[in-house]
C-alpha cells in the first residue's frame, strides 16, 4: 500500500533505512546514518511527491519512493529515491508499487524516467523487470556533489514487460 509520507513517519522509515545493506550499491551509501537520512526524509516531505510503502498484511512500514522533476513541456516525470526492506527484495512489492505509481503518472505523463546509480545492479535489474529501458548515463550535481546516474524510461504506450 502507498500513501503520502508524513512528518511522523520518520522513525518508522529510518528503522527500515538504517540497514546499511540497503545502501551498499547506492551512490549515497551512508544514507543509513540518521543524520544523512534526516536530509533525505526532509527532501521527501518537501517534494510533496514522496510515499510510504506499507505492508498490507501487517501495517508495517517497509520503504519509500517518490515522484519528482515533473516537466510539463515533455509531459515527463521521474520516479526514484526508492528503497525497500531487504525482506521485500526480489518479490512482488517493487512491481506492485511501481505499477501503482506508473498508472497514476500516466494519467498526465507520456514518459516516466528512473534514475539509478550505475553500480546499483540490484536497482537496475528491478527496473528492467518492470519494463524500463536503459536510455543513457549522465553525471549531474546532487546536493553540490557530482553524481553518476543510469537513466531508464518507460513510455506510456510501451508494451508491457514480459516474465517475472
Amino acid at each position: 500500500m502507498l500513501r503520502p509520507i508524513r512528518p511522523d513517519d520518520f522513525d518508522a522509515l529510518h528503522a527500515v533505512a538504517s540497514d546499511p545493506a540497503i545502501w551498499v550499491q547506492h551512490p549515497n551509501s551512508d544514507r543509513y546514518r540518521r543524520e544523512v537520512f534526516e536530509g533525505f526524509f526532509a527532501s521527501g516531505l518537501a517534494s510533496n511527491g514522496a510515499f510510504a510503502v506499507i505492508e498490507r498484511a501487517t501495517g508495517r512500514m517497509i520503504g519509500s519512493s517518490r515522484f519528482y522533476d515533473w516537466c510539463a513541456p515533455s509531459a515527463s516525470i521521474v520516479i526514484g529515491y526508492t528503497f525497500l526492506a531487504r525482506d521485500h527484495w526480489g518479490g512482488a512489492t517493487n512491481r506492485e508499487m511501481k505499477s501503482l505509481m506508473l498508472a497514476h503518472a500516466f494519467r498526465w505523463a507520456r514518459t516516466v524516467w528512473f534514475h539509478a546509480g550505475p553500480q546499483n545492479l540490484r536497482s537496475r535489474r528491478a527496473l528492467e523487470k518492470i519494463g524500463a529501458r536503459f536510455d543513457r548515463e549522465e553525471t549531474v550535481f546532487v546536493a553540490g556533489a557530482r553524481t553518476a546516474r543510469a537513466i531508464y524510461r518507460i513510455d506510456r504506450n510501451a508494451p508491457p514487460p514480459r516474465g517475472p
